[in-house]
């Protein structure tokens, strides 16, 4: 598994959620200090210091931190380290949520019921000084380091893709991909749009990446191959979904059902099975499946009637 890029300025740190190599961080060194892109949740933040102090880092020294969005796997953490002195930099419409988590807190309880403090932990709000939300195309300079801001929605209304050279932290808008395997999207509600999706691969494509860092999990060094396979797998899963869909099955009944596809296309690329279920904790099933069915729906109830 790879560590890190071929300059050894990105380090990929090994959250250990549920198993290994299922949700990461970056540490980007710069000529002033290290810098974080994404968090891992909180329920995680003594495992991210841990994989900092094995890169020759305390947490206080971080003091910039890049969040793709704010899914709790992604930036659930920010607030930590917002207490040491970070500043916090994150989509225009994510800000507001990092600031005032109230909402964010009552979706996630929503979803995960009593599991959410031990899947995510706690979640405060980030003083609105310590937070910087990045236009599309903002380039932020740290020293000898430059990381532009790409809005890239489609997975997230509030998602933004990161560029350093020639690689992407594509969060989850670039799919998920465990080892070698190929790149699965993961669709949880509420703004799943497919058609913004398409549009932020065309734009990821436009940087021509050489590598590639999704969240979940590692450092890609075949950029145009990990989007060919993310574009192919976001059409190909979408569709499937909508001819289920089109059945009548109610979507509990298509959880297990989706899971079985999806288990079965791993399979097809002679995946082992402790890969496909790493793919799973990074991806489950059931999110999916709410998601795609919220979208289709809405597809479905704007279009026009005869």
């Amino acid at each position: 598994m790879d560590h890190g890029d071929s300059q050894g300025q990105v380090a990929l740190l090994d959250l250990h959620f549920q198993a290994e190599g299922t949700v990461g961080a970056f540490l980007v060194r710069t000529s002033e200090g290290p810098v974080l892109v994404e968090t891992g949740p909180e329920s995680l933040y003594g495992h991210l210091e841990a994989a900092l102090q094995a890169q020759g880092f305390a947490l206080e020294e971080v003091r910039h931190v890049f969040v793709t969005h704010i899914h709790l796997d992604h930036a659930g953490a920010a607030w930590r380290l917002a207490r040491h002195g970070a500043r916090i930099y994150v989509h225009p419409k994510g800000a507001p949520h990092l600031a005032d988590p109230g909402k964010l807190l009552d979706s996630a309880r929503r979803i995960y019921g009593g599991a959410m403090e031990r899947l995510w932990g706690r979640l405060e709000p980030i003083p609105p000084g310590q937070i910087t939300a990045l236009g599309d195309g903002e380039t932020v300079r740290i020293g000898d380091t430059g990381l532009e801001a790409l809005h890239t929605p489609g997975h997230a209304i509030h998602h933004i893709t990161f560029r350093l050279d020639d690689g992407l932290f594509t969060g989850d808008v670039g799919g998920i991909r465990i080892g070698d395997g190929p790149v699965i999207p993961p669709f949880p509600p509420p703004d799943i749009d497919l058609e913004a999706w398409s549009d932020s691969i065309v734009r990821m494509r436009a940087a021509r990446p050489a590598f590639i860092y999704p969240t979940h999990f590692g450092i890609k060094r075949d950029g145009p191959a990990h989007l060919d396979s993310l574009e192919e797998n976001l059409h190909r899963i979408a569709q499937w979904m909508r001819g289920e869909l089109a059945t009548g099955i109610a979507e509990e009944a298509l959880v297990p059902r989706f899971q079985a596809y999806l288990q079965d296309l791993l399979a097809g690329h002679g995946l082992p099975v402790e890969v496909i279920q790493d793919y799973e904790i990074a991806d489950p099933a059931f999110m999916s499946v709410h998601g795609l069915a919220r979208y289709w729906r809405k597809r479905a109830a704007s279009a026009p009637t005869a």
